[in-house]
């Protein structure tokens, strides 16, 4: 370094919990001919504050600064020879105390590791806590610096096994520094830039070389750490949402932008709690992943009311006691997690309800009820969503091959959630760029769409199709009874698929979708193309109801 004048240099933090591959990174950075290492500065700093015990922290406290505001003026900013200054930091070495420069100043990244990994190999020297493990403090440091406008990249010690340049290049991009390849590789053995601590922790990184793959197969899991596991995934999880890399089994997918972007920090009420967007999952033993064994209803809100809540809850139970749910949620209850649902969401308008009722979670995986011994659970997903469908120009179907469930075999009655046989319809639908499908019953004739229950006009009469095979659905028993208060002739019988094709209007109807005009089926134009007389009349009928009409959520008033 001799002739090289010292001089003001950028420092580039890494932050992450123990035992996640840090001191490679460190190694594979001091690779680099711009730059110079610190390992763990604030580690006796830490170990004064704190006043744990390590074996070797007599030595640290007599060798190493221990005055984390010289440590972060003096050493981390201190001036170098170098462009850069990499120091590495272990989470919850960022105690109380320090000086604010220290998140405020040069350039940061996290790094992080599957818990399930670091509890392995954890307790060669420290008994794992949760403390120890850091990801707490692994995930202030990132809200803090997220915070500052300064929301670090985060690199998953996976991605940098996986594909180690790759994940570098990312880095290096993140940080605005240049990819060097000599950053790939280091020699193996003890390095001058090793912490005091090395010869209890660094055993394994001085055999290596480079970053290298997993074991294909993990050790055996001790049970005794579970506990600590299920504490520290979730935070994990949380900072992994936040990676660039690839993140799941499978081809790298873009992150899609959803229909509704508001819909991407909602509250969902699962089991007897209210979860965030991501956070809000089912037991892989609940009966819904089982076997699709649920009941669920859709509902809409408008201005400050939920549309015929007492009709679909009425329904859900209903369905729920077909299928002999047991330890069912109260009325009372369910009401009550639908409207602090919404509250908590802001959602009084324009929006709509997917209510599930599972059987519930299992004691172990099989088909039979008997092992629901934990009683059901209700789920409540409230979005922002208005009227799937056009429903001012309408929407065009086509007849799918797939036939309803018939009642010989699954009873239409039961708002269940196994919606296989819609599904495959609705495939039918999407491939021939049509909005939904018609589904036909055993003998051929009309049922319903996949996702709707359908009326024609013809001659000035109103027909829909028994309710045999198709759901016999709220909306569908709504604007029946419209037709009827409109002094329309309803009939309610067998309808042929030539008939719909022959029909002067159609439409469908739905939660989801309220009243849409068919102008399309088949191929075939209905009546001139266009939504019908009769159509337009229904849907302002249907509106004028949804105003006047529903249940009111508790709290919301009126701007």
């Amino acid at each position: 370094m001799e002739g090289k004048q010292e001089s003001e240099i950028e420092v580039i933090h890494s932050w992450s919990a123990p035992r996640s591959l840090s001191t490679s990174v460190m190694y594979s950075f001091a690779q680099r001919d711009d730059i110079e290492v610190l390992d763990e500065p604030l580690y006796a700093n830490f170990l004064r504050v704190t006043g744990v015990e390590r074996p070797y922290r007599d030595e640290v406290l007599s060798k190493m600064e221990a005055d984390g505001n010289k440590v972060v003026k003096d050493v981390i900013f201190g001036p170098g020879v170098k462009k850069y200054r990499f120091c590495k930091h272990i989470s919850k070495q960022r105690v109380p105390g320090l000086s604010d420069e220290l998140m405020k100043r040069g350039k940061h990244f996290i790094l992080i590791r599957n818990p399930l990994e670091v509890l392995l190999s954890f307790d060669k020297v420290v008994r794992p806590s949760f403390l120890e493990l850091g990801l707490a403090h692994l995930v202030a440091i990132y809200n803090e610096l997220c915070d500052l406008g300064k929301p670090p990249p985060i690199i998953d010690v996976a991605e940098l096994r996986e594909d180690p340049e790759a994940a570098l290049r990312w880095l290096c991009q993140d940080l605005d520094i240049p990819f060097q390849a000599a950053m790939l590789k280091w020699e193996a053995g003890p390095k001058s830039i090793d912490g005091i601590w090395a010869p209890w922790w660094y055993d394994s990184v001085h055999k290596s070389t480079e970053f290298t793959p997993a074991k294909k197969y993990p050790s055996p899991f001790l049970s005794s750490l579970y506990d600590l596991l299920e504490q520290s995934l979730p935070l994990y999880n949380m900072l992994r949402r936040h990676t660039r890399g690839k993140s799941s089994l499978g081809p790298q997918l873009p992150r899609p932008i959803l229909p509704v972007p508001a819909n991407e920090k909602l509250l969902v009420w699962v089991g007897d709690e209210i979860l965030p967007r991501d956070s809000a999952k089912v037991s892989v033993l609940d009966s819904v992943v089982q076997g699709g064994d649920s009941v669920w209803e859709g509902l809409r809100v408008y201005d400050g009311k939920i549309f015929k809540l007492d009709e679909h809850l009425d329904r859900l139970f209903d369905s729920a006691k077909a299928l002999a749910f047991n330890n069912v949620p109260t009325r009372e209850e369910v009401k009550e997690a639908i409207f602090k649902t919404l509250i908590l969401n802001g959602m009084f308008d324009n929006a709509h309800i997917r209510l599930s009722l599972t059987r519930g979670k299992k004691v172990t995986s099989g088909m039979s009820p008997s092992f629901n011994l934990y009683g059901c659970t209700l789920i409540v997903l409230a979005e922002w969503k208005p009227p799937v469908y056009d429903n001012t120009k309408g929407i065009t179907l086509v007849s799918a091959t797939t036939r309803r469930n018939s009642p010989n075999n699954l009873d239409s009655k039961i708002h269940h959630n196994n919606l296989l046989n819609n599904i495959l319809a609705k495939i039918e639908g999407n491939n021939a760029n049509a909005d939904d499908a018609i589904m036909l019953d055993k003998d051929g004739y009309v049922s319903e769409t996949n996702a709707t229950n359908i009326f024609l006009v013809k001659k000035g009469r109103v027909v829909t199709p028994h309710a045999d095979y198709c759901l016999p659905g709220i909306t569908r028993a709504t604007v029946m009874d419209l037709v009827a208060k409109e002094r329309i002739i309803l009939e309610e019988r067998r309808v042929s698929l030539s008939e719909f094709h022959t029909a002067d209007e159609v439409w469908t109807t739905g939660t989801m979708g309220e009243l849409s005009p068919v102008v399309k089926i088949d191929g075939r134009i209905i009546g001139d193309g266009h939504v019908g007389p009769v159509t337009r009349r229904l849907q302002s009928a249907f509106t004028k109801l949804t105003e006047e009409s529903g249940v009111p959520i508790p709290t919301y008033r009126k701007a």
